[in-house]
């Protein structure tokens, strides 16, 4: 659990009111000092954390890569900034336990799927430095991730390709309009926000391509590193999808991007 003793603002003691990770760790000998918080999607409502989660923790695992993939809290039981808060923890813990999991505090970062790529872009544009006063000495770590992986994200609230469903359970009902925009996240991308990869295909039709496209056009903007790649073809939530000679490239795409970028290299 993120929180042994209890999450702030939890509701219950159920299953559900828990937030945690699931570690996967490579070989001690394949291992190279990268760590990557996985946030599955779901439209804020459930997790897809087999194909989004275990399978692509297990890639990861594959480049020496370790990885955790976050159980987050859910709408309508749960909204913002709860979430936000999970993954934050996500985040730091790992930071602050680095050494026992192989990982340096420096090479950490955050790979999110449509509604999980809404959570990991509110990391890569709403985060602090840490509060070195706290008593806990996971909340004194930053929870600013080092690189941001966007798969098919969700990342506008303001346009016309807002996905409505993981609106509704982030927000409620009637969100204060200000708040809807400060988790607009093309809107929020400084100069800050971490070096990013996305992929998306035109043919979604659940969360439009423009999604990526205007983070893409916002990090460029900013000077922030940043790659797109858009596919032709392909639903929405493809996950790895290995049965697609095209699309599956994706996957061989992103290797390569941290590989240029020197987060596959031994540290």
């Amino acid at each position: 659990m993120l929180w042994p003793s209890g999450a702030p603002r939890a509701l219950g003691s159920d299953d559900v009111d828990k937030p945690s990770v699931t570690i996967f760790l490579p070989t001690p000998n394949q291992a190279n000092g990268t760590g990557v918080i996985v946030c599955p999607g779901g439209s804020y409502r459930a997790l897809a954390s087999n194909h989004e989660g275990r399978q692509v923790a297990n890639w990861l695992n594959s480049l020496g890569v370790a990885a955790f993939v976050l159980k987050y809290r859910l709408g309508p039981r749960y909204h913002h900034p709860v979430e936000l808060g999970d993954a934050q923890r996500a985040i730091r813990m790992v930071r602050a336990n680095a050494a026992q999991y192989g990982v340096s505090p420096d090479r950490v970062g955050i790979f999110g799927f449509s509604a999980g790529g809404h959570l990991a872009s509110t990391t890569g544009t709403h985060f602090d430095t840490g509060n070195p006063a706290d008593g806990d000495p996971i909340q004194r770590m930053s929870s600013r991730p080092d690189f941001l992986v966007l798969g098919y994200p969700v990342i506008s609230f303001t346009t016309p390709y807002t996905h409505r469903g993981s609106l509704q359970n982030l927000l409620g009902d009637n969100p204060d309009p200000k708040l809807v925009e400060n988790l607009s996240n093309e809107l929020q991308v400084t100069a800050q926000t971490p070096p990013t990869f996305l992929f998306h295909t035109s043919e979604d039709k659940t969360v439009p391509v423009e999604n990526s496209v205007l983070f893409y056009l916002a990090l460029k903007k900013a000077g922030v590193p940043a790659e797109i790649h858009v596919f032709e073809r392909g639903p929405h939530g493809v996950g790895l999808d290995m049965m697609d000679p095209v699309l599956s490239k994706w996957s061989e795409l992103l290797a390569n991007w941290l590989r240029v970028h020197g987060w596959l290299s031994k540290k």
